[in-house]
């Protein structure tokens, strides 16, 4: 079985957009990721499956499998995984040249439900905030990997669900990279441990 992991890049306070729902200040390190870049690249060799909701497709589609990515090292690790979008209103999800993405258009818990039943390794969405707070709100996901960097943005949308109870997470790593990223990586705890 699957597991689910949720990787979002997040400001020094704790934001994965800005007040304008935007993932706009990556722009701001100053200079290149390559200790990063080469980790991802190393990590997904144990991922089989991108999951994203339908605005980060459009984002991930002008990009990743563009000419424009063909410079980064995990380019090819990533445009080879299984692609999954869900959405409720595209009927297709293109890939420049290659296989189209999956689309699911139903209900987005028992479809992760059955992704993870079919798929031997990890499964990752990233971005997608609206999308990763319905999987953790219905308690689906199985790690969570902040990506952290050292800029403060002083306001804007967390990771996780707002108004929900507190969940408290086990820390099985932390790791820090070039440009001051430090990645964080959570288990979820059952809510009996």
């Amino acid at each position: 079985m699957g597991q689910l992991i949720i990787q979002d890049f997040v400001s020094a306070d704790g934001f994965a957009a800005d007040a304008n729902n935007q993932f706009t200040f990556y722009e701001y390190l100053d200079g290149g990721t390559a200790e990063f870049d080469r980790s991802q690249l190393e990590w997904l060799k144990t991922v089989d499956t991108m999951v994203l909701g339908a605005n980060t497709y459009r984002e991930f589609a002008e990009y990743w499998p563009t000419p424009a990515s063909k410079d980064e090292i995990i380019a090819p690790s990533l445009n080879g995984l299984r692609r999954v979008v869900f959405s409720r209103h595209l009927a297709k999800a293109s890939w420049g040249d290659m296989a189209e993405a999956a689309v699911e258009s139903g209900d987005a818990i028992e479809a992760i439900r059955r992704i993870k039943g079919e798929t031997d390794g990890d499964i990752v969405v990233w971005g997608s905030l609206t999308l990763a707070e319905t999987f953790l709100a219905a308690g689906v996901v199985d790690s969570v990997r902040l990506v952290v960097m050292p800029i403060a943005i002083g306001a804007g949308r967390s990771v996780f669900p707002s108004g929900q109870d507190p969940n408290v997470l086990k820390l099985q790593s932390a790791t820090m990279y070039d440009q001051g990223l430090v990645e964080l990586v959570y288990g979820m705890r059952a809510m009996n441990e």
